[in-house]
């Protein structure tokens, strides 16, 4: 639910220390969560370097099945987390941003309630790539990724974008 990024800016790497904590954080929250967005593309690409372009860190989108939503709450205050209001929380009751700042940067989670399809991305739960590429849109705003139009075009041919080094080679 983030805004659009700025073209401008494609070609730049993602700050390092900002993008080691958010990992962290997915890392420690992942028996609770499903990771969508970037983040999810994020795993399910090869190790790569962290340029922009192909796909989005600016926060660490989350699903959470609605009966393990309030042990995740629990996990997050307990973290340190606190709730974040934004434009969106008037008209949705599934959707909660939260946010710590501490030494290692800001992170940033937005968390939607709501069951969805999943694979294992080397250990961490991801949103199912093709259900994943029906949020854009919608749930997640930066649609022309290297990593969302590559996944489109191999789900188009029948393979799936699991470690393929497609989700970060520019075209």
């Amino acid at each position: 639910m983030g805004d659009p990024r700025n073209p401008k800016r494609a070609h730049e790497r993602w700050n390092l220390e900002r993008l080691r904590a958010c990992e962290a954080e997915v890392r420690a929250l992942a028996p609770w969560v499903t990771v969508s967005g970037g983040w999810a593309w994020h795993f399910m690409a090869p190790p790569h370097e962290e340029l922009k372009r192909f796909h989005d860190h600016k926060d660490v989108d989350l699903f959470v099945e609605p009966a393990r939503f309030p042990e995740l709450i629990a996990v997050l205050t307990a973290r340190g987390y606190h709730r974040i209001w934004t434009r969106f929380d008037a008209t949705s009751t599934h959707f909660y941003r939260y946010a710590r700042h501490d030494e290692g940067g800001k992170v940033l989670l937005d968390v939607f309630v709501r069951r969805v399809p999943s694979v294992d991305a080397g250990g961490i739960r991801v949103v199912d790539p093709a259900t994943l590429l029906t949020f854009y849109g919608d749930i997640h705003s930066t649609d022309d990724c290297v990593s969302v139009l590559a996944a489109r075009r191999l789900l188009a041919k029948g393979h799936s974008p699991l470690g393929r080094v497609e989700l970060v080679t520019a075209r």
